[in-house]
């Protein structure tokens, strides 16, 4: 089972950029701002300083400072928002939802904040309001994944595919549409029909930083790493502080073997956004490829406890548990990413292994057959063979 590099997409949960500054972060582990009329209105420096926090550690601290502003100004959405996003990360679904629902009530279009209620929607089972939300996010929210992802559940996939190319076939001239579809294929591990799309999209759009970023993505998976750099660099060219841009420029040099640039952009990436996983994720993978296992586990548990639903995180982990025979470890750490991913056909596989491992075929041949029905035609074909192995070796 080989590793993953954690791929970011754009205006994803948690994606504002902010610049890291020692000076702010002293002053905010110094004190915590109280509400009040001496509080003054800095969107933008509030959620600057709760990453600062959050970077030290110190994630109940920034959730109290985003608490306090956010009772002083109600009325701006990003704090709110990223106050939603960290409620969300601990678990609080209901508490993230309430913050959510208050900036809808206040503006019914906010795309950012209909992905965020979607997310919360999907991770409470709710299928129907998750995808009626995710739906109202479009287009520039990033959100087509994760609709791929609940049609399957829902048992539709093949309808909503067929609903979004007719919608692309019919309005030639919306690069979102374009782009969306562009999305679909990428999320349905058909790298080469995202290519097409996305370029549809850029010659509408030559500045589209969705499009850029997604045919870099579908380049990468092409293995065409010349041109997926040259796509996320001319994405950071247009917006130097993306942080959907900068990780995935880093794992498009970890894929291709250009670690010191794959580390410089890490470091960039993750000063631009250190409350998400993906560049702790990639830290590890680098970490992997040095034979630093111990301290690749190191990263990828570090990637979890910032953000517990990191499905790259799980598979790393569980990967190098099992390449290490820690198959108690593996089965502990990848029930959490069942839990926190269950439609990743990866960690259902890897679990199935860990199980088997442990003398338990009944749980395994359960994990395969469900690992079966992936997307990614390579993890369902080692699920089906890994099942089928099980199956004949079972007495009769």
């Amino acid at each position: 089972m080989v590793r993953y590099f954690a791929l970011a997409v754009l205006f994803g949960l948690l994606a504002l950029p902010a610049v890291v500054r020692a000076q702010e972060l002293q002053d905010a582990n110094a004190q915590t701002p109280l509400a009040g009329d001496t509080f003054m209105s800095d969107p933008q420096g509030a959620i600057t300083r709760a990453r600062e926090l959050i970077a030290a550690g110190n994630l109940s601290g920034a959730i109290k400072q985003l608490e306090a502003y956010v009772v002083a100004h109600p009325n701006e959405p990003a704090p709110q928002r990223f106050l939603g996003d960290l409620y969300f990360r601990e678990g609080k679904f209901a508490d993230a939802e309430a913050q959510y629902y208050a900036i809808l009530r206040r503006s019914p279009d906010d795309r950012e904040t209909h992905n965020r209620l979607g997310t919360v929607y999907a991770m409470e089972n709710r299928v129907d309001d998750a995808i009626g939300q995710f739906d109202a996010s479009l287009p520039g929210a990033d959100s087509v994944g994760d609709l791929v992802a609940l049609h399957l559940r829902k048992g539709d996939l093949p309808a909503y595919r067929q609903r979004m190319e007719g919608l692309a076939l019919h309005n030639p001239e919306s690069a979102d549409l374009q782009s969306e579809l562009g999305q679909v294929y990428e999320a349905m591990h058909q790298p080469s029909q995202a290519v097409t799309q996305f370029q549809k999209a850029i010659h509408l759009e030559p500045q589209s930083l969705v499009a850029l970023n997604g045919l870099g993505l579908a380049y990468l998976d092409e293995k065409d790493y010349e041109d997926a750099a040259a796509q996320l660099s001319a994405c950071l060219t247009l917006d130097p502080m993306n942080y959907p841009c900068a990780d995935n420029l880093a794992a498009t040099y970890l894929e291709s073997r250009k670690f010191a640039d794959a580390e410089r952009m890490l470091k960039s990436a993750h000063h631009l956004a250190p409350e998400r996983p993906e560049a702790l994720v990639n830290y590890g993978y680098l970490a992997d490829v040095r034979n630093d296992w111990k301290g690749a586990i190191a990263y990828y548990i570090q990637a979890i406890n910032v953000w517990p639903y990191s499905r790259d995180a799980y598979v790393n982990l569980g990967v190098d548990y099992e390449e290490h025979g820690l198959y108690p470890l593996a089965e502990q750490a990848l029930l959490k990413g069942v839990a926190a991913a269950p439609d990743d056909g990866r960690i259902h596989y890897l679990l199935g292994r860990a199980y088997e491992a442990q003398n338990k075929p009944d749980l395994a041949m359960q994990q395969f057959r469900v690992a079966e029905t992936s997307l990614d035609p390579d993890i369902a074909r080692i699920a089906q063979q890994s099942f089928d192995e099980l199956k004949s070796a079972k007495p009769q």
